[in-house]
């Protein structure tokens, strides 16, 4: 689904078990190091929307950004807790990125995880619309 807004895709709760990536479900894709954009690692991401023929969406972390909240936020990177689910087969809590907005090609997810609750994702969503256009 593709609903658009002044700025761009719109953020929208659908997640269908299908196989499929879709808004509101954390799959597994190869996300770039900010640093080093040929270097990169597989990870958890949050799908937010479709943009043409790429996924927008935000990427997960088992790291606990609580205990460096401060640090993290001097170099420009903001967390929210999401807490844990299918994504991460040992059960840790996650953390979501709420200010590095990811264009992921459609055929780089590598495998879907699970859904988050609504909820979470709504939360996740307003958290993130104070810093980027979704």
């Amino acid at each position: 689904m593709r609903v658009m807004t002044d700025q761009g895709p719109r953020a929208t709760y659908a997640p269908e078990a299908d196989g499929e990536p879709d808004p509101g479900e954390v799959v597994w894709a190869w996300v770039p190091y900010e640093d080093d954009p040929r270097q990169g690692k597989d990870r958890p991401v949050l799908v937010l929307a479709q943009d043409g023929d790429h996924w927008l969406a935000l990427q997960l972390t088992s790291q606990d950004h609580d205990r460096d909240a401060e640090q993290e936020a001097l170099a420009g990177r903001l967390w929210m807790d999401v807490g844990v689910g299918a994504w991460d087969r040992e059960g840790r809590p996650s953390e979501v990125r709420l200010n590095r907005l990811l264009r992921i090609p459609r055929a780089g997810v590598r495998r879907e995880g699970a859904a988050l609750a609504p909820e979470i994702f709504a939360s996740v969503v307003a958290a993130a619309r104070l810093h980027l256009p979704i």
